[in-house]
This record gives C-alpha cells, structure tokens and sequence, in this order.
C-alpha cells in the first residue's frame, strides 16, 4: 500500500485545512487509517483513527472536538478536516495504515506511511 498526503500548509490560528491521503497499491489489505503528526523537537504522535467500514473512530484529547476523520473507500482517500486550529497544531502531519482491525494508537501497530505534509498555524 502507497500513501500519499497532501492538503498542507499555512493557516491561521482559528482557521481550517482538510488533509487527505490517498492510497493506492493494494489497497483492500488494510482495515484502519490513522494520522499522526510530528512538531518540531517531538516524537511522533497519535492524532485519529478509523475503520475502514467508518464505524470506529478515535481522537487523541487534544484535537477531539476540533479534528475529524474520514474515509472514502471509492476514492481510496481519507481525509482529516481540522477545524479551529491552534499554533500547537503545527506538525507534519502523516497518515498510516494498518493491515489489522483493531484500532490502534501506537505508531508501531501500522504497517505504511505517507511521506508526510507540513501544517504550520500562524498566531
């Protein structure tokens, strides 16, 4: 499976921007998309996941209520509609996806990853 992101950029602090990621490849091989994000000087982090069926969602506390995810399974793309941004969210934000069906937070428990796209929010 391919990843590749894109939709980011500059936004300003209260603002929106909508990520996608699209996959190709052997795309019926995973069950759960996710997002990650890395600020600069951090690790790594978990921002959301869902199924593949769009059942199960699940958002890391700090952009619940803020981001949200999706999954068009015609167009092989996800997507992370972030809404109210904060300078905090400034990252490159990944999407990764996992071969298993359990929704998983742990970078490790996914098999593929994007290349990543850079999300800066000026105050």
């Amino acid at each position: 499976v391919q990843l590749v992101e894109s939709g980011g950029g500059l936004v300003q602090a209260g603002g929106s921007l909508r990520l996608s990621c699209e996959a190709s490849g052997r795309t019926f091989s995973y069950y759960v998309m996710g997002w990650f994000r890395q600020a600069p000087g951090k690790e790594r982090e978990f921002v959301a996941a869902i199924t593949r069926s769009g059942d199960n969602t699940r958002y890391s506390d700090s952009v619940k209520d803020r981001f949200t995810i999706s999954l068009d399974n015609a167009k092989n793309t996800g997507y992370l509609q972030m809404n109210s941004v904060k300078p905090e969210d400034t990252a490159v934000y990944y999407c990764a996806a996992d071969t298993t069906a359990r929704i998983q937070d742990r970078e490790f428990e996914y098999d593929y990853w994007g290349q990543g796209t850079k999300v800066t929010v000026s105050s």
